[in-house]
């Protein structure tokens, strides 16, 4: 087991427990944290507590370079396990709290921003760090982070791929508090888990898919280019290429595409 979880007064506290790999959002962390935040959102917790065992100061080190792609394929495509999990912590209708103790690397900075709030201690950094090992972030990602931290904050933590501080982030809007390491537990407990309990869980869930909705109204493109994406879209899912790939899967067989790139022009 990579994740610990358990409820105590209506709240999930879920622990990242692979210290000795840093932590990584290997495949298999990704799946058992969404399990983990299933878990505490079906057993009606009003809050989750992201946490992580630390090594070497290290919260979590990101994203596992060992299962990179190395076959011309996407390395942060919709359905790969770290970007779902983003999803889910993102989707997820209760306050998901990321309690942080330590640095914070790449796709882990990623998670911790796509928590709802950001409680950390003082010797805390946090790095985005694609630009490092050459990935080219996704889209969705970068909007993320401009909508959170604004564009020039955004280009530096891309461009640099240098730490910034706990109490730099804080300045900038990507945490919510600072403090000790030892007054860190009471924090967490007094300013943010003792008000959360005597709030309406129902009207707080109506409250985050209002803000999830409208973090992504800032992307909304113009008509022409939406109806540009639909015609694409519409052109493949009607077409026999698709019929055959469904087809070819049912019948467990390899696909005979007939479909060319140009089609689409």
């Amino acid at each position: 087991m990579l994740v610990d979880k358990k409820i105590e007064d209506r709240i999930c506290f879920i622990e990242m427990q692979n210290p000795k790999r840093f932590n990584v959002l290997s495949e298999d962390m990704c799946k058992e944290l969404i399990d983990a935040i299933k878990y505490g959102y079906n057993n009606e917790c009003v809050g989750i507590i992201l946490k992580a065992q630390i090594n070497r100061g290290v919260w979590s080190a990101g994203h596992d370079i060992h299962e990179l792609p190395q076959d011309g394929s996407d390395p942060l495509a919709f359905y790969v396990p770290m970007e779902r999990l983003l999803r889910k912590v993102q989707d997820t209708p209760i306050p998901i709290i990321a309690y942080v103790e330590g640095t914070v690397w790449g796709g882990a900075c990623d998670l911790c921003l796509s928590c709802d709030m950001i409680v950390s201690s003082k010797n805390a950094t946090f790095a985005i760090t694609p630009a490092k090992i050459g990935i080219p972030y996704n889209a969705s990602g970068i909007m993320h982070f401009i909508n959170q931290l604004g564009m020039n904050k955004a280009r530096e933590m891309f461009f640099l791929g240098m730490p910034i501080t706990a109490e730099d982030a804080l300045n900038v809007g990507l945490i919510n508090r600072v403090a000790e390491p030892e007054d860190l537990e009471n924090v967490l407990e007094e300013q943010f888990l003792k008000p959360l309990r005597r709030n309406s869980a129902l009207s707080i869930s109506a409250i985050k898919r209002q803000f999830r909705i409208l973090s992504r109204a800032s992307t909304v493109i113009s008509a022409e280019n939406f109806e540009r994406i639909n015609a694409y879209r519409t052109y493949v899912y009607e077409g026999d290429d698709y019929k055959e790939g469904i087809n070819s899967f049912l019948e467990k067989r390899p696909p005979q595409y007939k479909g060319k790139a140009s089609d689409l022009d």
